[in-house]
């Protein structure tokens, strides 16, 4: 095994490994998005019963974290990493050559399972080389590296669909964790030196979750992320059906707008890592999360008005960029509290974030092709409590 790593900070290519390990939950998501409604029509689904596949890899990511995050504190962070990159490529081979939608679920459960140790890991590996406003400043670099797959994995998922169906968009998936788990054997060494690892077996795990539930400095941080993620993700999980079926877009043309509103979360996410050096993580949260029900609301209201695409965009643009300086403030805000167990802190942010999110994405597809009103009242449902619960509950800097 690799000697721990040097915790004067990562390297450039470590931080870009970061941000790839950390993107798994956007390339699992947002890669077929412009392939749902083909999918439906393929498998003989309805919309609702295809949202699920949305929902089970949401649920496997929130899973996924909390079984890895607190196996990282005790037993390092470099092994349980490796495995949950090539489970996850076994899993993304499963899925395209899932035969019936039941069996999509279940593939898409498995891959979220593994692809949540990239998440939780690499969170846990920030804080093992950093802290403070330099976290604060590292997540949002890392949140403005996986932008950038919001950003990519649309297109690209659009152009494979000119040459192959939705299975070959699993297929590249598959492909891709290969080269992925190469470079993150040869780059990333262990963070976590023994002498700083968390043993205690169940009981132990238990204990230091209801600690951190019952902390004011981490669980009013983690909600207000976690609510924030889930207006973001009301967006991402309904967009595909609304834009396309209720408004008549292309693939192609969704995944443009998909991308300019992917291009607002990276450039607000390396401005808000940017402020957090000057005003602190904190101070962010509070201040940006009104941001976040202003355009949740704004998307409910347009909605309501059948205002029609222009302006609903306009609303989720403004949602992305909101969104975008609270998550990687929150996150740092929430796992400032607890130093000593950093891989059970990311697994219950990943918890709550992929837990909101898999709840969100059957609602949004409650209205189906018909009409968005069950996406906006979901976004702006979850952006109003953001906010509640940031001004109410969360500590004041």
């Amino acid at each position: 095994m690799r000697a721990p790593a040097d915790p004067g900070g990562p390297t450039r290519a470590q931080i870009a490994l970061l941000g790839a390990l950390s993107a798994f939950g956007p390339l699992s998501l947002d890669s077929y998005l412009p392939a749902l409604p083909g999918l439906a029509r393929d498998l003989h689904a309805s919309a609702p019963a295809v949202q699920l596949t949305v929902t089970a890899c949401m649920a496997g990511l929130g899973a996924g974290q909390l079984l890895a995050g607190p196996l990282s504190d005790a037993r390092g962070r470099r092994r349980p990493l490796l495995a949950g990159v090539a489970c996850y490529g076994a899993a993304s081979a499963a899925c395209a050559l899932a035969p019936s939608i039941w069996a999509l679920i279940l593939c898409r459960l498995m891959q979220g399972l593994a692809g949540g140790a990239g998440i939780v890991i690499a969170r846990a590996i920030v804080r093992d080389l950093t802290g403070g406003p330099a976290a604060a400043r590292l997540f949002a670099l890392l949140a403005g590296v996986t932008g950038l797959v919001p950003v990519c994995a649309p297109l690209v998922g659009a152009q494979l669909l000119r040459l192959v169906a939705w299975r070959g968009v699993f297929g590249a998936l598959a492909a891709i964790s290969v080269p992925l788990a190469a470079v993150t054997a040869a780059l990333l060494p262990e963070t976590l030196p023994s002498a700083r690892r968390r043993g205690g077996g169940l009981q132990a795990v238990t204990a230091t979750f209801a600690q951190l539930i019952a902390d004011r400095r981490f669980w009013p941080y983690a909600a207000a992320f976690s609510l924030s993620f889930a207006a973001m993700f009301g967006y991402i999980s309904g967009s595909s059906f609304v834009v396309q079926d209720v408004f008549g877009a292309t693939p192609q043309l969704f995944s443009y707008l998909f991308a300019t509103n992917a291009a607002a979360l990276i450039a607000a996410s390396l401005l808000g890592g940017r402020l957090a050096a000057a005003r602190g993580p904190v101070a962010m949260v509070h201040r940006c999360v009104p941001a976040v029900a202003l355009a949740a609301l704004g998307v409910l209201v347009v909605t309501l008005l059948h205002a029609g695409l222009a302006p609903l965009e306009a609303c989720f643009f403004l949602l992305a960029g909101s969104c975008g300086l609270v998550l990687p403030n929150g996150t740092a805000a929430a796992m400032a509290a607890r130093r000593d167990a950093l891989g059970a802190a990311s697994a219950l942010l990943g918890v709550g974030q992929f837990g909101a999110g898999a709840l969100v994405a059957p609602l949004v597809g409650i209205g189906g092709g018909r009409d968005a009103l069950a996406m906006a009242l979901v976004i702006a449902a979850a952006g109003v409590a953001a906010l509640m619960v940031a001004w109410t509950l969360a500590p004041r800097p």
